[in-house]
């Protein structure tokens, strides 16, 4: 049987469930492996994180081409906070060199929030000129303008914040984003589903939902101190009180976590322009099938 590509799935009519990675903060590619049993067969893709929460991890292409090896299609991530152009591009050829097609464009968390936070940010590119250098790049030049002899042809991705503010900048970038290349966007994880409803209906009234597949984030979470840390640390996020007292007061805050995730994908579902979701698990990786389960998505394997 031959699998649909991920480009192929964008293009179809079929909703698309990807799920995330973090890399291990060391060389043992058997973590990689190990975590991504859990998402075979029951995501479409998975993304290797780039350096997340600016910490640093394996690299996102290292793990990527595990994936490969796993039977897995991989989306690298690509931050600008940690390169210039030249190193963009080189590591992008690389990657299309191991048979990666899949690049999630991100400005990336800022160094400040991480645990070496005296480094330095880069910020050569933003994140809409980065989705434009692998427009470029696809086209078959690079950004000096000098023509490759062989181009790469990756499936252009990008992110996009629903709950910061100002609202209506936030679909001005995606605008953008799309404009430049971006062909599937994901978002970051919903926890006020009234927002982003009220952001999916400017989406659609705008037309970009037609534009670029919508893959809505969906966060596992397994206790209230991670919603605590976000809510405190992570700039844009807006988590109500009601997730946090919710998970605090569980009998079972683990099984609460499951029920809050497949909630919000059923509700997710049912909204106008939303073509997928992507899963983000974090360091629970292993909750990934029973979620899928759950909430009645359909399984890849």
């Amino acid at each position: 049987m031959v699998l649909m590509t991920l480009n192929e799935k964008i293009n179809s009519d079929r909703f698309i469930v990807c799920g995330e990675l973090r890399p291990p903060q060391s060389c043992n590619g058997d973590l990689v492996r190990d975590q991504a049993r859990h998402f075979k067969g029951f995501v479409d893709a998975l993304n290797t994180t780039d350096n997340q929460t600016a910490t640093v991890r394996m690299s996102s292409i290292a793990s990527a081409a595990i994936l490969l090896e796993e039977g897995i299609e991989p989306i690298i991530q690509m931050t600008c906070r940690d390169r210039n152009r030249l190193a963009m591009q080189s590591d992008l050829l690389g990657a299309a060199a191991l048979g990666v097609h899949n690049v999630l464009c991100l400005t990336g968390d800022h160094q400040s929030i991480g645990d070496q936070p005296e480094a330095r940010g880069v910020f050569d590119l933003d994140s809409i000129q980065l989705i434009a250098a692998v427009a470029t790049m696809n086209r078959g030049f690079l950004l000096s303008g000098k023509e490759m002899k062989k181009a790469p042809s990756f499936l252009i991705g990008g992110g996009a914040n629903p709950f910061g503010e100002p609202f209506e900048m936030r679909l001005i970038r995606l605008e953008k984003k799309i404009a430049a290349g971006a062909r599937f966007i994901q978002t970051q994880p919903v926890f006020n589903l009234s927002v982003f409803t009220r952001w999916m209906e400017r989406v659609v009234d705008m037309g970009l939902d037609r534009r670029a597949a919508i893959l809505a984030g969906v966060m596992a979470v397994r206790s209230a101190k991670t919603l605590q840390w976000m809510k405190a640390r992570v700039p844009g996020t807006r988590i109500q009180d009601e997730h946090i007292v919710r998970l605090d007061h569980a009998r079972d805050p683990e099984r609460e976590g499951v029920s809050m995730a497949v909630e919000t994908i059923q509700a997710l579902r049912s909204i106008k322009g939303v073509r997928g979701i992507h899963i983000m698990p974090t360091m629970w990786e292993s909750i990934t099938p029973t979620i899928i389960r759950e909430a009645g998505l359909p399984v890849t394997q």
